[in-house]
């Protein structure tokens, strides 16, 4: 039994930033017509997130001690009281799809970062957008949390799709 519950918590915290199908769309935050920005909302989520940068990536991590992808934007999140799933797959299930060239500020980006297609692996969210160019703060298993650009080759290719929550 010991040896059972070991198993089952290895494979939760395993799911965090974890592979899955992705699953559609389930709008948690009014309708899709209704999906404008909060602006002050989203600056305040995008500033708590960016408190983070530079934190050390740790693997289930929601604070300054160590951070993963989808704890990064649980977090901020939960900090203006909207609640997100925990693990990237399933936030890539909430609020309402958003075409890259329409994303703004507060919106996530889902990524494949494995060789599995159209899989869920990686969220960040959306910091800057100006002059065709999506900044976004996410959390990397190698550099910990940081701004990267959606003009960078390997963002571009593993990019699924972006999602509007507030």
């Amino acid at each position: 039994m010991r040896t059972f519950l070991i198993l089952l918590c290895t494979g939760l915290l395993v799911a965090s930033c974890g592979t899955s199908r992705y699953a559609g769309t389930s709008p948690i935050i009014g309708h899709e017509e209704e999906s404008v920005v909060d602006a002050s909302a989203a600056e305040s989520i995008i500033n708590y997130a960016m408190t983070f940068e530079g934190t050390r990536y740790k693997y289930g991590g929601t604070d300054a001690n160590g951070m993963d992808c989808s704890g990064l934007v649980y977090t901020s999140f939960q900090q203006q009281n909207i609640n997100l799933p925990r693990i990237s797959r399933e936030m890539a299930t909430q609020g309402v799809p958003v075409s890259l060239k329409d994303v703004e500020k507060g919106d996530l980006l889902f990524f494949q970062t494995s060789r599995k297609r159209n899989v869920v692996t990686h969220v960040g969210l959306v910091v800057e957008v100006g002059d065709g160019l999506i900044k976004f703060i996410h959390s990397t298993t190698r550099l910990g949390v940081i701004v990267s650009s959606m003009d960078e080759s390997y963002w571009k290719n593993a990019f699924l799709e972006g999602r509007r929550i507030i």
